[in-house]
């Protein structure tokens, strides 16, 4: 992997819910290299929207270490923090709620630019102009509102509005999973192209395993906030290694009606992270758990260059 852009070392995040600690995040890590798309996968509530907030520091850790192109960015101070945010950068996943209806898209492209101090009235009129066009929109939506585009425009001008900063580091959440699929597509080779074009560094977050093939490098496996797989795309979809990955990668849907499927359905629905099992916390919809895995606590640990797994039992490669 080239040097690590992002580096996260034992992320943890907790949230206080009727007196009771809730831990919806322990023990994250990993890297993400200049120039790379990582994606992370999981079902819902297994915390990747929490991640990726709190690597940008939309939410506060409760505990870990984030560093950004060398520095804590969990130790800047608010200042520091508004000072590097130009550099990061987040595209969510609601292009409806995500755009102010009372602000033009001229408006809602140069805010950030305002905020920053960036620029004068007409250098960030050019900015807006130059992101609109990078993703295939008119310069005269600059006088429009979001209600005046479809829902695949709007997340066009949510990630012109990401690129008007000219950041290094993109957190893409599920951005296309709130859109038709005749536009799914569209939207995420655009993403690819100005990945590619602009050398951005992304963290793709998706449940849709099959998106997540098609744009990602490498690809983080999560649930119930831990990491149980990480390795390289071609690699992780050729020979998964958890159970979990099996799974998941079981129930992407087959172009050839005729190839044989061998689909692992998980028995019950993922845990409340309120009451989570004991030990692995996968253990209770593993189809190979043993009775130890409710003591221990598997480590991620590298079994091959550059592919890590959470889990006790090597017998199952």
């Amino acid at each position: 992997m080239s040097e690590p852009l992002l580096s996260v070392r034992d992320l943890a995040k907790d949230y206080v819910s009727g007196g009771k600690t809730i831990r919806i995040l322990r023990g994250i890590s990993f890297e993400i290299g200049k120039g790379e798309v990582v994606g992370l996968v999981g079902e819902s509530g297994s915390g990747k929207t929490t991640i990726g907030r709190a690597v940008l520091r939309l939410v506060e850790p409760t505990a870990g270490s984030v560093r950004f192109a060398g520095s804590d960015i969990t130790k800047l101070s608010a200042s520091e923090l508004r000072r590097a945010r130009p550099r990061m950068q987040y595209i969510f996943q609601d292009p409806f709620a995500s755009l102010s209806p009372r602000m033009t898209i001229g408006e809602i492209l140069t805010e950030g630019l305002k905020i920053q101090r960036i620029g004068t009235s007409r250098e960030r009129a050019e900015r807006a102009r130059k992101a609109l066009e990078q993703v295939d929109l008119p310069a005269d939506a600059v006088n429009r509102y979001a209600h005046e585009f479809s829902g695949g425009q709007r997340q066009r001008i949510g990630i012109a509005r990401a690129l008007t900063l000219a950041p290094e580091f993109i957190v893409a959440d599920e951005p296309v999973s709130a859109l038709d699929v005749s536009i799914q597509a569209q939207v995420i080779n655009l993403l690819r192209d100005l990945q590619q074009r602009l050398g951005l560094t992304m963290l793709f977050i998706s449940h849709d395993l099959a998106v997540v093939e098609y744009i990602c490098d490498r690809v983080i496996v999560l649930y119930l906030g831990r990491i149980m797989e990480i390795a390289p795309s071609a690699e992780l979809y050729a020979r998964p290694q958890h159970p979990y990955t099996k799974a998941l990668l079981s129930a992407i849907p087959s172009l050839d009606p005729g190839a044989p499927r061998n689909r692992q359905i998980l028995k019950g629905d993922i845990p409340s992270p309120a009451n989570p099992p004991s030990g692995c916390v996968f253990r209770t919809r593993c189809p190979n758990a043993l009775p130890k895995c409710a003591d221990i606590i598997p480590e991620l640990r590298e079994i091959r260059p550059g592919h890590f797994k959470a889990c006790i039992r090597d017998d199952l490669n």
